[in-house]
């Protein structure tokens, strides 16, 4: 492990109880930690449920597509187009950080597997390297609005073959097309990932609607799966 780790964000919810899983979050370009820190009383989860959100803060770098201008960004995007020109080096550098808030957790008392990563965007892109890399069995990955960046270097770890992986996205999207998110399911089938994708007529964003999945795809992924 780095010695130090992303600053982040966590809240625990329901307030006050102890956390018996985790879930990572990233945000999106240009974002913070605090972009989804809203979402987490909409989620759909049982109040016996207690999870610890963590949500990173993307460190601060020039992005080309937008002027070279610093911003927080988990990698430099240096092209827009069908099959996004990114930084995999800086990519890969922001999964081993992942890495190192997941086993954290570990070290905390969460056990693996009930341990989700996910993001939204650029962040997903991340969750997808970081989540399908790890070597512990996780609970879940979930990617939002994202495409799967790394498809064609992306080596899944052994621990992940089972792991579910849900991915959404919007059907109006103009800065992640759509096609991007069918593309990137493909790309897990061909890993020997099977992912559920769910569509929704929203922009690059959230809806209620795929809040209320996300927060049912976390209660059955984290009820059915035994603490270690």
């Amino acid at each position: 492990m780095t010695d130090f780790h992303l600053r982040a964000v966590e809240i625990t919810h329901p307030q006050g109880c102890d956390a018996e899983a985790a879930v990572i979050w990233l945000h999106g370009l240009g974002a913070n930690g605090h972009d989804f820190e809203p979402v987490v009383p909409q989620l759909p989860v049982p109040p016996e449920i207690g999870i610890r959100y963590i949500f990173p803060h993307a460190p601060v770098m020039p992005v080309t597509i937008n002027g070279g201008m610093a911003m927080p960004a988990w990698y430099d995007i240096k092209a827009i187009d069908i099959d996004r020109h990114v930084d995999e080096q800086q990519l890969l550098e922001s999964a081993r950080r992942v890495h190192d808030l997941t086993a954290r957790e570990r070290e905390r008392g969460i056990a693996s597997d009930h341990i989700l990563v996910g993001g939204f965007s650029q962040g997903g892109a991340v969750a997808y390297q970081a989540a399908l890399t790890f070597p512990e069995p996780l609970a879940g990955l979930f990617s939002l609005s994202s495409y799967l960046a790394t498809a064609a270097s992306l080596r899944v770890n052994s621990a992940q073959h089972q792991i579910p992986v849900l991915v959404c996205h919007g059907l109006q999207d103009a800065v992640v097309p759509e096609a991007l998110g069918r593309q990137s399911v493909e790309g897990l089938g061909r890993l020997g990932i099977q992912a559920e994708y769910r569509t929704y007529t929203m922009e690059h964003s959230l809806c209620l609607e795929e809040v209320q999945d996300l927060g049912r795809f976390f209660t059955s992924v984290l009820s059915r799966r035994p603490t270690a």
